[in-house]
């Protein structure tokens, strides 16, 4: 994804959100990689822990951002809409 895109992007945090995703990817790459060099169970363990931490804050803070900056700017006609928005966003948490 290059820079433009990031730029065209909706929120002002989706350029914050993309690079911790990119840091997720790589710390899961180097997962593999150790899992190549027969690292140990428990070593993998703990970085693949850390790696779902990191993706699970990242998916919060879309999700809230979302909420914030679309759903809490729907009008009267529309809040029957973002009601149900929100309600399907609430299986992400």
């Amino acid at each position: 994804m290059g820079e433009d895109r990031i730029l065209a992007m909706k929120h002002s945090t989706h350029p914050d959100i993309v690079k911790r995703l990119k840091r997720a990817e790589g710390h899961l790459r180097s997962i593999l990689t150790m899992m190549e060099e027969g690292r140990d169970c428990l070593e993998l363990a703990q970085q693949l822990h850390a790696v779902e931490a990191a993706v699970s804050k990242t998916k919060r803070a879309l999700i809230e951002d979302h909420i914030e900056h679309c759903l809490g700017d729907a009008d009267a006609k529309s809040t029957k809409a973002a009601l149900m928005e929100f309600k399907a966003l609430s299986k992400y948490f």
